[in-house]
């Protein structure tokens, strides 16, 4: 596994990290705690945009900081600090201390189970330095927004162009004698261009594009990115209102994994332990039809979101979270396993690369297998209630016919209630997007309410 390099990190090495967090869990054992974790990070990275042509903004980071929890019997405490200096560790670790110290006793806290420790960190591949100058990611980003300004006239102003390259390495150790760090990187390019009609008369659209990768050289040209960004702008204009209707909806790959992150969240521990999940008391029931298959693999080589251990030290594993639209199981961190006197799954932090199986068709094979209904390619706000699962959120999209897109849609709602829509979805397509922590294909779900005109 590649790790920084003194470059990369000129004040702090993977080992010096390491040995931070040790010297904390020393600090709190000699403070009287009867176990304590810590966890420790830095990360450094430039961020470049270009606006019409001319540099907006560029900004240099390095950022560090740690974190450690101390536990008295069943009292936590928890402090934290961006000063490595051994007075201001020592500091961070007697304030926990004198926190635990008058919290009330939860029977629930403490370290996730000693035999859930990660014995075996696998390299995962996450680690792939840039050694980017300034000037090569101005140039950079400059093509990908001259590229989508010079794909059409209609393209008549731009929010710029965005280049970002970020590298860090995360340590975590605990009293149950773990101690485990990896390094990682993230690169990512951004475009978002305006558009109008020729005649100024159809109004003005904004869409975008991107790409990321944890390997530069996996990510799209630069023109690729801008000229799709235009593409994706031009096809907006023009958009008509809709009548009210019930129709099957599909959610694009790029916005269908929103739709499977309310499926997280019902089964998160937090929302189940408090009993506030429309998917209360679901395990070993049926909550998609029967197609749908759901995996988490956290240890893809080079993916997003794969990690070795979670943020609790528990070894990550590959799992079945649906299969045959039967969940086989919930999203669990130790105090959420413990309230609800089961296991931890090793998603302190969050799941870990969830696969969601596609089908045999692309989104032009869902489009005929649709026929006729919406294509949604954009959902806003924040009208998703996971204790009752009403969903309501605002959407742009295009209406479909035979099978075939025949104009863009604006100002509409979609609506409907994630237990049925999870029951109603019909097909994933195998056009899977891999550039977020769940990788999935267009959705197609048999009905929602369409609120229009």
């Amino acid at each position: 596994m590649s790790e920084l390099t003194e470059t990369d990190s000129p004040q702090y090495q993977p080992g010096q990290l390491k040995e931070i967090v040790h010297s904390i869990l020393k600090e709190a054992a000699e403070s009287g705690a009867s176990a304590a974790e810590a966890g420790i990070s830095i990360e450094s990275g430039l961020n470049v945009t270009v606006r019409m042509g001319e540099v907006e903004t560029v900004e240099h980071n390095r950022d560090k900081g740690m974190g450690v929890t101390v536990y008295f019997g069943k009292r936590k405490g928890t402090s934290s600090t961006t000063d490595f200096s051994p007075k201001a560790l020592e500091d961070t670790v007697r304030a926990a201390c004198s926190i635990a110290r008058y919290t009330a006793e939860d029977e629930f806290s403490g370290l996730a189970d000693a035999r859930l420790m990660a014995t075996d960190i696998p390299d995962l591949d996450l680690c792939h330095p840039w050694k980017l100058s300034m000037d090569e990611a101005v140039d950079m980003a400059t093509r990908c927004e001259a590229a989508a300004r010079e794909l059409d006239a209609r393209i008549i102003n731009s929010e710029g162009a965005t280049l970002s390259s970020h590298q860090a390495y995360r340590a975590y150790a605990n009293s149950h004698g773990f101690c485990g760090g990896y390094a990682s990187t993230s690169h990512s390019l951004s475009c978002a261009v305006i558009g109008q009609d020729a005649d100024g008369q159809g109004g003005m659209q904004r869409d975008y594009w991107y790409d990321v990768s944890r390997d530069r050289s996996q990510l799209d040209s630069a023109e690729s990115i801008g000229q799709t960004a235009a593409r994706r702008t031009l096809r907006r204009l023009n958009g008509r209102r809709i009548r009210t209707m019930q129709t099957p909806v599909i959610f694009a790959a790029d916005i269908a994994n929103g739709f499977w992150g309310h499926f997280i969240s019902a089964i998160r521990g937090s929302s189940l332990y408090r009993q506030s999940s429309f998917l209360l008391d679901h395990l070993g029931k049926q909550v998609f039809s029967d197609n749908i298959h759901i995996q988490e693999q956290p240890h893809l080589k080079g993916a997003m979101g794969s990690a070795p251990f979670d943020s609790e030290g528990v070894a990550t594993r590959q799992r079945l979270l649906v299969e045959d639209g039967i969940l086989q199981g919930y999203v669990l961190d130790s105090y959420s396993a413990r309230k609800l006197g089961m296991t931890s799954t090793g998603n302190a932090g969050g799941v870990h690369n969830l696969l969601i199986r596609p089908g045999e068709h692309d989104l032009e094979g869902l489009l005929k297998e649709m026929d006729t209904g919406l294509l949604l390619t954009e959902v806003m706000g924040q009208g998703v209630n996971i204790v009752t699962g009403d969903y309501s959120r605002g959407a742009t999209g295009f209406w479909v016919e035979a099978g075939e897109i025949q104009y863009p849609v604006e100002e509409i709602t979609v609506a409907g209630n994630l237990k049925e829509l999870f029951m109603s979805v019909a097909a994933v397509g195998n056009d899977v997007e891999t550039r977020s922590n769940i990788r999935t294909g267009s959705v197609l779900v048999d009905g929602m309410t369409v609120a229009g005109e």
